[in-house]
């Protein structure tokens, strides 16, 4: 038998001819490498307040800078509040006078004179289907037209705030904030915007929107079924934003990473899944959709206004906050309320002093209003967060101190420093706005028309987080422990945390109160 031949040692000039790996050293496998997460900014902004240092807004957009482009074409704008001439004055001077403006407002009553107000600031529309806008004055803006929200519920009013931009590059723009049309709300209160991508225009025959069930909550397809859904009610007596559907269906959402929660005012069944939901059962229906984190868990709800909810807290405890509670996690337990709202001493120190109280509502007055305030109490928060000292934690301070707040924003805060999902919306603490208690046959009714933008990390993918973000729309780099998580999400808190409960003798700001101590401008408060 032959025995195998030996190998043949070699010498140095061989060596180059073996694999390198043979010749390293050989050391211990490096530990777990933590891959870098992606950060991304907040989905929304604040705006940029006047008398606030520049520091302080980081980030922050006034209505110039959503209007001022010399490429919108065509702007629809829906609020409650409007101001003609404080609107049009944000749009690039040079091209104002050519762009197509439709100001939506719920003014119904032709004597109105909030409808008087507007219609004597525009003159006649650009088109000539708007029969029901009253004679104009010739000194106002000829490219302008007015349409009015059908209102089937008496006490409601049309509150949502947005803005629906076409621009002569071939694409459109929506925008969803908080803030009224008025100087007011654009110079010294805070409010946010979001805004989405630009949107280009679909090719071909893709543009027909698809089914309510067909595309995943939170994405593009399904934020487009649902606002061509939220829009066509208000055609409900006569064709208002038909022609702002058609041109919509015509554009690709894809890129938006949102869900919209809005409201139509009048009856809504909330038992069959098959119907588009509203108020409080669209934010039921969303947020079933949203894995929690499991353990203690709070809900910060912060507000401009507190309706009057009932003497007991039946509608807030088995209505709102059943469905604010909701989760896909069924082993999450129930959170914790907590609202946040300003005192009057919060008010009189703002920017523009008791003036900022005129845009904050609630009352204590009566019998059913005390009761109200009693089962409150307990949850009540400042929106200063100032300490005993008149001083907060600035590592945590929203920025925004003294400037009033006329934002409202939902959070679900974890027990792991990290957001569940985030909403920035037009809608108060109210019946109004959120519709009242299900009744045995299934109806709810809705007040008024609101709208809202609903975020939540898994958005920007399987193991991404969500964080607030303070006086930036960026989280911080530093200190920032990412675990295993893709990606990092910032969202914009207004307001500083840890939050400040309210003390035994302190109540909320009440602008039907007299306030005696004097404000900044040394002025007092008259009811």
């Amino acid at each position: 038998m032959n025995r195998p031949s030996k190998r043949r040692r070699t010498d140095g000039s061989e060596r180059a001819a073996t694999p390198d790996s043979l010749s390293r050293p050989i050391s211990p496998p490096r530990k777990h490498q933590r891959r870098e997460a992606r950060i991304f900014k907040s989905p929304w902004q604040l705006t940029w307040i006047r008398d606030l240092p520049e520091e302080l807004n980081q980030d922050a957009v006034s209505l110039k800078d959503l209007l001022g482009d010399p490429l919108i074409r065509e702007c629809w704008e829906f609020n409650y509040l409007h101001d003609i001439a404080f609107l049009m004055d944000a749009f690039d001077p040079d091209t104002r006078h050519l762009v197509k403006v439709h100001v939506v407002h719920g003014f119904w009553k032709q004597d109105d004179p909030r409808r008087l107000m507007l219609s004597v600031s525009a003159t006649a529309p650009f088109s000539s289907s708007s029969a029901d806008v009253l004679q104009q004055d010739a000194s106002g803006f000829d490219n302008i037209q007015l349409h009015v929200a059908p209102m089937p519920e008496v006490f409601g009013t049309h509150h949502s705030k947005m803005m629906v931009l076409f621009r002569h590059d071939d694409t459109a723009q929506v925008i969803i904030h908080t803030a009224n049309m008025i100087a007011k709300d654009w110079t010294n209160m805070t409010n946010a915007v979001w805004r989405s991508p630009l949107l280009p225009k679909l090719s071909g025959l893709s543009n027909a929107p698809r089914g309510l069930h067909s595309s995943a909550l939170g994405s593009g397809d399904r934020f487009k079924s649902d606002l061509l859904s939220y829009l066509r009610p208000y055609d409900g007596r006569k064709p208002t934003c038909k022609p702002l559907v058609d041109e919509l269906s015509r554009y690709d959402f894809s890129s938006i990473r949102a869900a919209l929660v809005a409201s139509v005012p009048g009856r809504h069944g909330v038992g069959d899944p098959s119907e588009i939901a509203w108020g409080w059962a669209a934010l039921k229906k969303c947020l079933g959709c949203i894995p929690c984190v499991d353990g203690d868990s709070e809900i910060v709800i912060q507000i401009s206004s507190i309706a009057t909810l009932g003497g007991k807290d039946d509608w807030l405890q088995k209505t709102l906050f059943d469905s604010l509670a909701t989760c896909k996690t069924q082993t999450a337990k129930r959170p914790k309320f907590k609202v946040v709202f300003p005192t009057a001493d919060e008010i009189r120190q703002s920017l523009d002093g008791y003036a900022s109280g005129a845009s904050i509502h609630t009352k204590i007055q009566s019998r059913q209003q005390a009761k109200q305030l009693q089962y409150l109490r307990p949850m009540l928060h400042h929106w200063a967060g100032d300490g005993e000292d008149g001083r907060g934690d600035e590592t945590s301070d929203g920025g925004r101190r003294r400037a009033a707040p006329h934002i409202k924003t939902y959070m679900r805060y974890n027990d792991k420093k990290t957001v569940d999902w985030a909403m920035l919306t037009s809608a108060n603490l109210s019946k109004q706005a959120w519709g009242e208690s299900a009744r045995p046959t299934g109806e709810m009714r809705i007040a008024s028309w609101e709208i809202g933008v609903l975020v939540w990390p898994e958005l920007y993918g399987e193991g991404s987080v969500m964080v607030g973000t303070f006086k930036s729309d960026s989280p911080r780099a530093e200190g920032l422990d990412t675990g295993e998580s893709k990606a990092v999400v910032g969202v914009r808190v207004p307001y500083g945390v840890p939050l400040r409960r309210y003390g035994p003798s302190e109540v909320p700001w009440v602008a039907t109160l007299k306030h005696t101590e004097r404000d900044g401008q040394g002025r007092t408060w008259e009811a």
